[in-house]
């Protein structure tokens, strides 16, 4: 019985990839989403919930995020948590809700969060090669040990390499499309 498991590789890199995904999700671009603040961390009596789960959230305009709180006592603690956060949002209580303005993005700051989005692409494809790297050490482990022959050893390895293409290149496709986000104005 082969030690190389291509299903828990791909497992794997699903999960490298909805993590790169989430993490771009996060990453500011011209237009307002909830996710730029939802997972936010926001102490409350001495408990850390995210907003999402204190709030409802919308974004009734391109360049604005509107925060709901269930109750008005969770209004403070969230300004609190989005006032302190590296996200750089001044929000506005009025009255019974939060409202975040967002600027325009400056070329500096478009700049700025392409190279973000770079970094964190690298992060991933680092797990990516982490993976290929031990689906053929698995590979060379069984061809060693003469529990596979050298056809399947190369047939293997060409299916190992055609699940992490096809992983690489959605990691390029979103890294794409998030860089193309951010470049418009």
């Amino acid at each position: 019985m082969t030690s190389f498991d291509l299903k828990l590789i791909e497992t794997e890199l699903e999960k490298a990839v909805e993590f790169l995904q989430k993490s771009l999700s996060q990453i500011r671009t011209s237009r307002a989403t909830p996710a730029l603040v939802e997972n936010l961390k926001v102490e409350l009596n001495g408990a850390q919930m995210t907003i999402k789960q204190l709030a409802s959230i919308s974004c009734p305009q391109a360049n604005q995020i509107v925060i709901q709180p269930w109750t008005e006592d969770y209004i403070m603690p969230i300004e609190k948590a989005i006032s302190q956060s590296e996200i750089g949002f001044r929000p506005i209580v009025d009255q019974k809700i939060i409202r975040i303005n967002l600027p325009p993005l400056s070329e500096e700051r478009r700049e700025e969060l392409s190279h973000l989005i770079k970094e964190k692409v690298e992060e991933v494809r680092q797990t990516i090669r982490h993976w290929w790297d031990e689906g053929w050490g698995k590979i060379q482990e069984d061809f060693s040990a003469k529990l596979i022959d050298e056809d399947t050893k190369f047939k293997l390895k060409d299916e190992l390499h055609k699940l992490v293409e096809t992983y690489s290149q959605k990691m390029e496709d979103l890294k794409k499309s998030k860089i193309k986000e951010i470049m418009e104005k």
